[in-house]
C-alpha cells in the first residue's frame, strides 16, 4: 500500500474518506481520517474486531446505530466512538453533508481494506463486487465483518465464488496485500 498522505478514497455513492497519516499514540498506530458523507449516505452494519473508530462531527449530522440498540443522533462538535468489537453503522440523516474527523486506532489492515472495497464499489456500480467481498472478508476476518452479508453466504457461496475467481486470475489483483493478523 502507497501510504502517501493525504490520500482520498470515494466509494462512488457518497462516501469519501481521506487518511491524513499514521501516528504512535501510547505505542500503537493511529490512522487519522476526515470523513464527507452526503445526506442518505453511511456505511452498514459492520465490525472492526480489534480497531476503535473516534469521529468528531466538524458540520452535519450523523445517525449511528449499535446493533441491538436504537439509533442516536450526533450533532456538530459531538464525538463518537465505536469500541472495538462492537458491531455498528452510520448514516448521514440530515440535508447538508456530514463532515467528520477521527481515528481508527490501532490502524492494523483498515487502510488497505476500506480503499480495495472502495475501489470495488467504484468498478461494479455502487456494489463491491462479489469475488472483492469474498477474497476480503476472508482473508481480513480477524479484522473486519460486514454483518449485511447473511452468514450462509459467507460459509457457502463465498467459498465457491473465491476459488471460481482464484482460477480466473481474479485473485492476482490482490498479490501485494498486507499479511492478516
Amino acid at each position: 500500500m502507497n501510504n502517501q498522505y493525504p490520500r482520498t478514497i470515494n466509494n462512488g455513492h457518497g462516501d469519501e474518506i481521506t487518511f491524513l497519516g499514521v501516528r504512535m499514540v501510547r505505542g500503537r498506530e493511529r490512522l487519522e481520517v476526515k470523513g464527507v458523507v452526503d445526506p442518505g449516505a453511511g456505511a452498514p452494519m459492520h465490525v472492526h474486531h480489534q480497531q476503535e473508530e473516534v469521529f468528531i462531527i466538524v458540520n452535519g449530522k450523523m445517525e449511528t446505530q449499535l446493533f441491538g440498540e436504537e439509533p442516536k443522533t450526533y450533532s456538530a462538535g459531538e464525538k463518537v466512538v465505536f469500541p472495538a468489537g462492537t458491531p455498528h453503522r452510520f448514516i448521514n440523516p440530515g440535508p447538508d453533508k456530514l463532515e467528520m474527523e477521527g481515528w481508527v486506532e490501532p490502524a492494523n489492515n483498515v487502510e488497505f481494506f476500506l480503499s480495495e472495497i472502495y475501489r470495488s464499489s467504484v468498478e461494479n456500480g455502487g456494489r463491491p463486487g462479489l469475488f472483492d467481498s469474498a477474497w476480503l472478508l476472508n482473508r481480513y476476518r480477524s479484522e473486519f465483518d460486514m454483518l449485511v452479508i447473511p452468514a450462509l453466504v459467507k460459509k457457502f457461496i463465498f467459498p465457491v465464488v473465491r476459488w471460481i475467481g482464484t482460477l480466473a486470475g481474479k485473485a492476482n489483483r490482490f498479490r501485494n496485500a498486507p499479511d492478516p493478523l
